[in-house]
C-alpha cells in the first residue's frame, strides 16, 4: 500500500475512533422531489429537520451494544429477529476478529437488530425519504443526483468485486451536511423498508414472489434515469426484516434537539 492510500486511511481510523457517541448533523427541512412519487398526482414531499449520524455505526460500537443486550449476540438471537449470517463474519459472539476491523461499519445485521440499537441510543432508523434527501447531497450541492460525478461514484461502488474488504468509517469525504459514506461505502436499513414498492404488510415478507415486484414497482419512479437511487430501493424492498448481507449497515437518526 502506497504511502500516501495509508496515511489517508490513518486517518479515517482516527476519525472513526474518535465517535464513541455518535455525532449528528442536521438536515432538512426541505421540500424534496424524491425518485419515488409520495402519492398519485403528488411530485414533491416535506421533509421536516431531523439529525442523522454522521458516520455508520461501527463493529466495534455493535460490539458495545452486544454485550450491554446479550439478546443480541449472535448465538443467543432469535432466529425470527435474524438469519443464520447475522454477524457471521465476526470471530465469536463477542469478539471482532480480523475479518471484522473495530472501524469498518458493522454489516450482517437484521432490520431487527438495527431498529434495537437505535431504540437502545434514544433514536431510531431514518425513513427512506430522510435517507433520500441526505444521501442526495455531495460535498458541494444539497442535491446532486443530476449530476454526473454523484452517480459514477455510486455506480462505481455498484461496480466493485463483492468480496472485497469494506473500508474504515470516515474514509469517504463528507457531504454539504457533514455526513460520510452515504453513497458508495455499504448499504444502509431504513425504518420503512418494506413498503417502498410493495407491500407494507409484513405477512408479504415473505412471499418468493416479492422480487418481480422490483422491477414493476420502477414504473412509478419520477426519475428513472437515477439508476443508484432506484438500485437501492430494488434491494431494500426486496429484503425481509430478519434478512443479513454482507454490505449491509445502518445508521441511527434521531428528532432535532434530541
Amino acid at each position: 500500500m502506497g504511502i500516501r492510500k495509508t496515511a489517508v486511511w490513518t486517518v479515517a481510523l482516527v476519525l472513526s475512533a474518535a465517535v464513541g457517541a455518535q455525532e449528528r448533523s442536521t438536515v432538512g427541512p426541505a421540500d424534496f422531489v424524491p425518485v419515488l412519487a409520495p402519492a398519485p398526482g403528488q411530485s414533491r414531499i416535506h421533509v421536516n429537520a431531523f439529525l442523522l449520524d454522521r458516520l455508520p455505526v461501527t463493529n466495534q460500537q455493535f460490539l458495545a451494544f452486544v454485550r450491554r443486550h446479550p439478546q443480541w449476540r449472535r448465538d443467543q438471537v432469535a432466529r425470527v429477529f435474524a438469519d443464520a449470517e447475522y454477524l457471521s463474519h465476526w470471530a465469536g459472539p463477542e469478539e471482532l476478529g480480523q475479518q471484522a476491523l473495530p472501524t469498518q461499519p458493522v454489516t450482517r445485521v437484521s432490520w431487527f437488530a438495527a431498529r434495537a440499537y437505535c431504540e437502545a441510543s434514544g433514536s431510531r432508523l431514518p425513513d427512506w425519504y430522510e435517507w433520500e434527501l441526505a444521501a442526495a447531497a455531495d460535498e458541494d450541492r444539497l442535491d446532486a443526483r443530476a449530476t454526473s460525478k454523484w452517480q459514477e461514484r455510486t455506480l462505481a461502488w455498484y461496480a466493485q468485486p463483492g468480496g472485497h474488504p469494506l473500508p474504515p468509517v470516515g474514509l469517504d469525504v463528507a457531504n454539504r451536511y457533514g455526513i460520510h459514506d452515504l453513497n458508495g461505502t455499504i448499504w444502509e436499513w431504513v425504518e420503512d423498508f418494506s413498503s417502498l414498492m410493495i407491500s407494507g404488510d409484513s405477512r408479504t415478507q415473505g412471499d418468493p414472489d416479492k422480487l418481480r415486484f422490483c422491477g414493476a414497482g420502477a414504473l412509478s419512479a419520477q426519475d428513472r434515469e437515477n439508476y443508484p437511487t432506484l438500485m437501492r430501493i430494488a434491494f431494500l424492498s426486496a429484503l425481509e426484516a430478519r434478512s443479513t448481507q454482507r454490505s449491509l449497515g445502518f445508521r441511527c437518526a434521531a428528532k432535532e434537539g434530541s
